[in-house]
């Protein structure tokens, strides 16, 4: 197969369908803006089931996404899509990068839920933009900027009531979505705890973090915290599986 992409936690490969990719995840980690770099080990093995069991369940929701099946324990084929440089963020609480610009409190309750968007765009640190910068960047138009909000917004709701089941609080996440051949908008990319903000309902202070924060600031073992995530979701959803 022929590699088409290969990004800070993911490869992806051209299949014989021209309508399939192959999404492989890798144990690779980076925070900062790729200024720290590591290795999780198994954390691409636990992603992409997780990924997986999400998009599973966002589309039995009626959210669609780029997602088929998982074929190995870290690869899933996806439909071909062509990724929107814009990466669409909500926040559930303050944390991260909006305490910092704003110089808020950590853990505020955020209601209604803010949405973001920012400009995938590395050498420039993926800056903020709004609907205004977009329009002016061509990255999408007003319409499927509108559909992003929705669908974002959808997805919360969704993935709070997911992650809640599991004892686990949803403070904020980042999404990706893209064009298929027809142009529709799906969403695509990953959920996992690569991309969401994760805390533990049953822990307090720094304990309760089971996401990438374990590894962007040194709080824990991000291995034990992404495992964690995983059994989580599997005794909570015992029945629930990434189609084959």
């Amino acid at each position: 197969m022929e590699l088409r992409y290969e990004g800070k936690a993911k490869r992806v490969y051209r299949t014989g369908d021209p309508g399939v990719y192959l999404c492989e995840y890798k144990d690779d980690a980076t925070a900062f803006n790729a200024q720290k770099r590591g290795t999780i080990p198994h954390k691409g093995e636990v992603n992409c089931t997780i990924a997986g069991i999400i998009f599973t369940y966002l589309e039995q929701r009626g959210i669609p996404t780029h997602f088929l099946r998982q074929v190995s324990p870290t690869q899933m084929e996806v439909k071909a899509v062509r990724i929107l440089p814009i990466e669409v963020v909500i926040r559930n609480r303050t944390a991260g990068s909006l305490c910092q610009r704003l110089g808020l409190e950590r853990g505020i309750p955020i209601q209604p839920p803010l949405l973001e968007f920012y400009y995938k765009n590395d050498p420039l640190g993926d800056p903020l933009i709004t609907p205004d910068h977009i329009a002016l960047l061509g990255l999408a138009t007003p319409s499927e900027v509108e559909q992003l909000a929705t669908k974002a917004r959808q997805i919360n709701q969704h993935l709070q009531d997911f992650f809640r089941r599991c004892d686990l609080e949803l403070i904020d996440f980042k999404l990706e979505f893209g064009r298929d051949p027809q142009g529709e908008i799906l969403l695509a990319d990953e959920i996992s705890p690569d991309t969401c903000r994760l805390w533990d309902l049953r822990g307090s202070g720094e304990q309760r973090v089971l996401d990438k924060d374990l590894f962007r600031f040194d709080l824990g073992d991000p291995v034990a915290g992404y495992q964690e995530v995983l059994q989580r979701i599997r005794a909570a959803y015992p029945t629930a599986s990434p189609r084959p």
